[in-house]
């Protein structure tokens, strides 16, 4: 496939181009890793305001991953328009509007945390998932077709590994201005007054409000910056017979299909593993909530490392093969986490961090490949099914509620995952050629 601008030139030959093809490209593609970045910020956020909502709003487990549920339904309610969005008004516009809605969610934490109002707090989630559907759904795709199509998984490797940048600062980020490291046992709170728990309990909420304040004026700045930046108007230039465009008909292609499924299972297994992480943190290694948040960012760091080391092997291992050798290792380490104990349980979830790395740009560029005038519905389906984050979570809390609270018992719910995900590395991943 070779890729025009608007100009119709071809790529190939802006590529012989030198400085002019290194300025037209490198700053667009240093503007949509920012947006890799930011959405990483608010996901690896909500690994601190699952355990921290449920004390705020008094919680159980079950009701605590509604947070995902609320951000990641919104991917599947939101990933249809959002293709259509792109193919109506183009990459640039979608960005904006997607960083506008994602603001304005961010902002509506204040009259949720005022209030303490646990569906407000929802509802705000739900908006930022939309926002965060729009940007996805538009930089995922851009970053895989801004250059090359041989270095595709390479450059959306690279552009998410700022994805894990964010998975390192934001739960240093929340632990320090969210978590407040204040645990009282149910017994000290139906022994205290009622207007000093509604204090306390008020307090607790009104802890997320200045870190979502910041977060939406940056990115209301950042859609300032788009606005008047250009970004080059990428489209596909197409040489093969295809298949006819359609949202159902693209899934003729199997590995597309394939893909959808391990990106399901992919993003339930990361929220999963991420969402009780401190809880297991406290449950399992004895760590105190403060100490749990922070040991969180060093899984981040893991995952962020995991992400550059992985863009680096993609130079001389098959992104597939990548992929397979991560799953076997994360199932491994699962395996530890769920009949481990003390602190080696917390290691193994760095340890999951790490190979989960590559997981999610791999699968996605994967299940992009050979789609042509095809790939904005094929980044729609991919991700629509990140609605496995909305799922599987709760699936897991309420095993967790029917354990008695035994965090560990739930981890076999990413442990599935994973297998689901070696399957697409071993076999799904395969391109078919589809007959007309």
């Amino acid at each position: 496939m070779q890729i025009t601008n608007q100009t119709g030139d071809q790529h190939e030959a802006s590529l012989e181009s030198g400085n002019g093809t290194v300025n037209k490209y490198l700053l667009p593609f240093i503007l949509i890793t920012t947006l890799f970045f930011l959405w990483g910020m608010a996901h690896n956020l909500d690994s601190i305001l699952i355990p921290h909502l449920k004390k705020a709003c008094e919680l159980n487990n079950r009701q605590s991953t509604l947070i995902d549920t609320s951000v990641f339904f919104a991917y599947f309610i939101m990933a249809i328009p959002a293709g259509m969005l792109i193919k109506r008004f183009g990459y640039k516009n979608s960005i904006i509007t997607g960083l506008l809605v994602f603001a304005a969610g961010a902002f509506l934490f204040v009259p949720a945390a005022n209030t303490r109002t646990y569906e407000l707090f929802l509802f705000a989630l739900f908006v930022i998932g939309c926002g965060l559907t729009i940007l996805e759904t538009s930089a995922n795709p851009y970053a895989t077709i801004l250059g090359p199509a041989e270095s595709s998984s390479k450059r959306i490797n690279l552009a998410a590994s700022f994805n894990g940048l964010a998975a390192m600062i934001a739960p240093i980020v929340g632990s320090l201005f969210i978590l407040s490291g204040k645990n009282h046992t149910p017994a000290q709170m139906a022994a205290m007054p009622e207007a000093t728990k509604a204090a306390y309990l008020l307090e607790e909420a009104a802890a997320v409000k200045l870190p979502y304040i910041i977060l939406g004026t940056v990115l209301v700045l950042v859609a300032i910056m788009f606005y008047f930046m250009h970004l080059p108007s990428m489209k596909p230039q197409h040489t093969e017979a295809e298949i006819k465009p359609g949202f159902f008909s693209v899934l003729k292609f199997r590995h597309l299909s394939w893909a959808v499924a391990a990106q399901f299972f992919y993003v339930g297994a990361q929220v999963c593993i991420t969402s009780f992480f401190i809880r297991i943190a406290q449950q399992g290694a004895g760590l105190d909530e403060k100490t749990a948040g922070y040991y969180l960012g060093i899984y981040g760091f893991l995952f962020m490392s995991g992400r550059f080391i992985g863009t680096f092997f993609l130079r001389f291992v098959k992104d597939y093969v990548l992929l397979s050798i991560y799953c076997v290792m994360s199932i491994l380490l699962c395996l530890v986490a769920i009949y481990g104990s003390g602190i080696y349980v917390i290691y193994a979830l760095g340890g999951i961090g790490f190979f989960m790395s590559i997981m999610f740009p791999t699968i996605f560029s994967l299940g992009l490949v050979g789609l042509k005038s095809n790939t904005e519905t094929g980044s729609s389906w991919l991700v629509m099914s990140i609605v496995g984050g909305a799922i599987l979570p709760y699936t897991m809390g309420t095993l967790i509620d029917m354990k008695h609270d035994d965090i560990q018992s739930g981890y076999i719910i990413p442990l599935f995952c994973f297998l689901v995900i070696l399957s697409f590395g071993l076999v799904g991943h395969k391109v078919k050629k589809i007959e007309a």
